[in-house]
């Protein structure tokens, strides 16, 4: 099936061989095409397809090209459309395109972990946990002409994603261009995908009262860090791993409905990097289900927080250039897909070395061989040695995974561990226009 050249390259640069079939797997342009086809309902097709727009933005956001415009001068001897078009297109990006992307990506992603059995384990057996938190991408240069005349910074938007922990990816995305919407906004559109047993943990910015009925009514569950103030007696349940937990029952009330569910209390014995020392989260969940269960739960839902670090440090998912909210968003949405991908690599990781091995893997070393690797792959392999990622069974295609991920050399990659972080000292006055002779103050010391 593979030339001896492709093996080679396959056995010592693994990780970029593995990114790659990811994409061509994941990012099939007749696939895509057909996403597009099915739920774009303002753009469409004609000389420029979508699956040309996601792989030359896919090029930027692996960090393979430096911007659009450098992407575009090397793709324009198999594109038959100008620049414009190209910035057009991205820029007129339409919202559930975006998601139905994000959407597919994690389906993708989802069937090969679970053909190896790669799952991590539920955080609470017999639910289906989701994390929800909010994003808002960096702000962008003033290239706009509207944007040129004011000093402040131009936001492209808002994203809320939904992550599921058991396979480490985004599942879900919400999006609104108005960088000054709040998230709230969003809810009404998430409380149309909740399903019967779920349970959404998030953070305070989404404990609002519609919210939590809503989820209720669905037959789910929450774990919701307590907006506001609610009063009453609690009662000392237990200890966990960051502080004291105390429990007792609220009384909430919709539309005359009233409902009587649980406020959780964390007495932390480390603030937060907010300064809290204590921590209220409200719960629906039964009994049976402890306190400290719940504590432990909301605890972990800064995994999400990861992910965003992991796609905002080693992807280029906020490219400043891209005025245009669509843009700005289509990009981040193409980041959290790549995420998917590099979810699938820890997972035939985890097949191969063992769990323990695979979580000490850094997001970053990875994603700078797939950067590094990324052009000679493009120069020394042929497009049509790439082809049976696309059409081989799920169970061939992750059992080649794992193959490769056996000729890792996981020294390459480990994370490097630091020491812990010390308080900055205090500075002299600041003095506009002083300088220093780094020189002098190292001769002095």
């Amino acid at each position: 099936m593979f030339t001896s050249a492709f093996t080679k390259v396959m056995q010592q640069r693994p990780i970029g061989v593995m990114a790659r079939a990811v994409v061509e797997r994941f990012f099939e342009p007749a696939k895509l095409d057909e996403l597009f086809k099915n739920t774009a309902e303002v753009q469409y097709k004609r000389h420029l397809l979508f699956s040309s727009v996601v792989e030359l933005m896919h090029a930027v956001v692996l960090g393979a090209e430096p911007c659009v415009f450098a992407a575009y001068r090397k793709r324009r001897h198999v594109l038959p459309v100008s620049d414009d078009s190209i910035y057009n297109k991205i820029n007129g990006m339409e919202l559930g395109v975006m998601q139905a992307l994000v959407r597919d990506s994690a389906k993708r992603a989802a069937e090969v972990i679970d053909e190896r059995g790669q799952r991590k384990p539920s955080w609470l057996p017999g639910y289906r946990v989701r994390i929800l938190d909010g994003n808002a991408p960096a702000a962008t240069e003033h290239r706009l002409e509207p944007l040129r005349d004011t000093w402040a910074a131009p936001l492209p938007g808002k994203i809320l994603a939904v992550m599921d922990p058991e396979i480490d990816l985004a599942r879900d995305v919400f999006l609104t261009p108005d960088g000054h919407a709040q998230e709230t906004s969003l809810l009404g559109e998430v409380l149309e995908t909740i399903r019967e047993n779920d349970l959404w943990i998030a953070d305070r910015n989404f404990c609002t009262v519609p919210f939590l009925f809503g989820i209720a009514v669905q037959s789910a569950y929450f774990v919701i860090r307590q907006h506001g103030r609610l009063k009453g007696k609690r009662r000392f349940v237990g200890d966990s791993e960051t502080g004291k937990v105390y429990e007792q029952a609220i009384e909430l009330t919709l539309d005359g409905q009233t409902r009587t569910w649980r406020r959780i209390t964390i007495e932390l014995d480390k603030p937060t990097r907010d300064g809290d020392m204590v921590l209220h989260a409200l719960s629906n969940l039964p009994p049976e289900v402890s306190a400290p269960t719940i504590a432990e739960l909301y605890r972990r839902r800064w995994t999400i927080e990861t992910l965003f670090y992991e796609v905002t440090q080693t992807l280029q998912c906020e490219i400043k250039t891209m005025g245009y909210p669509p843009a700005a968003l289509f990009a981040f949405c193409l980041a959290l897909t790549s995420a998917s991908g590099v979810a699938v690599i820890k997972a035939a990781l985890r097949a191969t070395h063992g769990e323990k091995a695979a979580s000490e893997m850094s997001a970053y070393y990875m994603a700078l061989e797939i950067k590094q690797i990324s052009e000679g792959l493009s120069v020394f392999v042929s497009p049509e040695e790439w082809t049976p990622f696309r059409t081989m069974d799920v169970a061939d295609f992750a059992a080649k995974l794992k193959e490769m991920a056996g000729h890792m050399k996981l020294d390459y990659y480990r994370k490097s561990k630091r020491g812990p972080k010390k308080p900055p000292p205090k500075k002299a006055a600041y003095e506009n226009g002083g300088h220093l002779s780094t020189h002098k103050i190292l001769r002095d010391q």
